[in-house]
């Protein structure tokens, strides 16, 4: 297939904030295709149509995440409206070929599949396990875990071509999915190492005295596990006694005001810091001041099959990483972390002491991610893969 026009359609986060998302649509552009995205709005990224750096962007409005069946059900059947509507306003504006879809949730099939009538092909970028990761934040299974799984299917079903963020999702797209092998493509997440390479120098102010800083970047929501972090900070803090330890959050979601309620019950808020959501300018400058990061997601059959962005930061920035071991969490730091026990809060605060009390420690497994990172976990070693999967639609009606 000739380069041509391509719509992606990302439900999560908008772009540019959604880095692989954004670092896809640039790669696409840069090969020649044109790119338009269809997104949700929030604080900082309005409702509207907007033009970045050559790709231009639609966002819609979206309610606050659902609470239960119905506040899933009415948020999905909202982007689903916005998503049918929008792409048949970039057909006729900037027209496409084919249809990029990302989860979750799984319901962009349906737009996908309604513009395969007109001969669009349709692309299933696949991030994460939404029956999973149902049952990680409910801890059931039972009638909707088993419509989510439908849904997978039909998704599968309905894509052209596949891809999957690692060889975990990739078994699930042949082995649950049904798809050819042929036709299910590997592309990492992975963080732009040009972006990163302007990290600035430390500066000592952003440790607010701390003799070791521990630095989370991520999302807060209910199967993110930064739970552990704090409880390990607790034990780091009042137990141990180590007040030459603090932490800094970087991040956001529905979990952030009783995380930050649990700290204080924690006796730690005081050497917890919240910062909120964090764009390059306040997160680069923390990153570089933190001398270790955590991944404190626990383990779980929804976290064992997900390759965690921060993590591959950590490492590309230098950071040693300490976390749970989580399947595709070894596969991408390897010796660059140090494992803790399963959900251990305790063990977890134990190995980050270990880092404390190690400076050659932190400066080897440093060193070793950032060699991990310089090779083909880079993004710069994805883009040809993703390259092959749009060639891969050539000849697919």
């Amino acid at each position: 297939m000739t380069m041509g026009n391509v719509l992606i359609i990302v439900e999560n986060l908008p772009v540019p904030r959604d880095r692989r998302v954004w670092q896809e649509a640039c790669a696409l552009r840069d090969a020649g295709w044109q790119v338009s995205v269809i997104c949700p709005a929030i604080a900082g990224y309005p409702r509207g149509h907007s033009v970045i750096d050559g790709i231009a962007i639609w966002r819609h409005p979206l309610p606050a995440e659902g609470r239960g069946l119905f506040g899933y059900a009415r948020e999905y059947a909202v982007a689903l409206a916005w998503q049918l509507a929008l792409a048949w306003r970039v057909l006729r504006v900037r027209g496409f070929d084919v249809i990029h879809a990302c989860n979750p949730p799984e319901t962009i099939f349906l737009v996908g599949l309604a513009f395969k009538l007109l001969g669009k092909r349709f692309l299933f970028d696949h991030h994460d396990l939404s029956p999973e990761l149902y049952q990680a934040k409910f801890s059931r299974t039972g009638p909707v875990h088993r419509a989510l799984l439908l849904l997978e299917r039909l998704t599968f079903r309905t894509a052209d071509v596949a891809i999957a963020t690692n060889e975990s999702l990739r078994r699930v797209a042949v082995d649950r999915g049904g798809m050819d092998p042929s036709r299910v493509f590997v592309v990492r997440s992975a963080p732009d190492l040009r972006r990163l390479a302007a990290i600035p120098a430390p500066d000592p102010g952003l440790r607010r005295g701390a003799g070791f800083l521990v630095a989370y970047v991520g999302v807060m929501n209910s199967q993110d596990g930064v739970e552990y972090l704090l409880g390990a900070m607790r034990h780091i803090v009042v137990e141990r006694g180590r007040r030459d330890v603090r932490a800094v959050l970087m991040g956001d979601g529905p979990q952030r005001p009783a995380l930050e309620a649990m700290a204080a019950r924690l006796e730690v808020a005081g050497q917890v810091d919240f910062t909120g959501w964090a764009d390059d300018g306040l997160l680069l400058p923390m990153l570089a001041a933190a001398d270790a990061c955590v991944a404190p997601d626990p383990v779980n059959p929804f976290n064992h099959s997900c390759t965690m962005n921060k993590i591959l930061e950590y490492m590309a920035l230098g950071k040693p990483v300490v976390m749970f071991d989580l399947a595709e969490g070894r596969r991408s730091a390897g010796d660059a972390a140090l494992y803790a026990r399963d959900n251990d809060a305790v063990d977890l605060g134990e190995k980050l002491l270990a880092l404390a009390d190690d400076s050659a420690l932190r400066r080897r497994l440093g060193e070793t991610g950032r060699a991990r990172m310089a090779g083909e976990l880079a993004w710069e070693a994805q883009v040809p893969r993703l390259l092959a999967a749009y060639s891969a639609l050539n000849g697919r009606a």
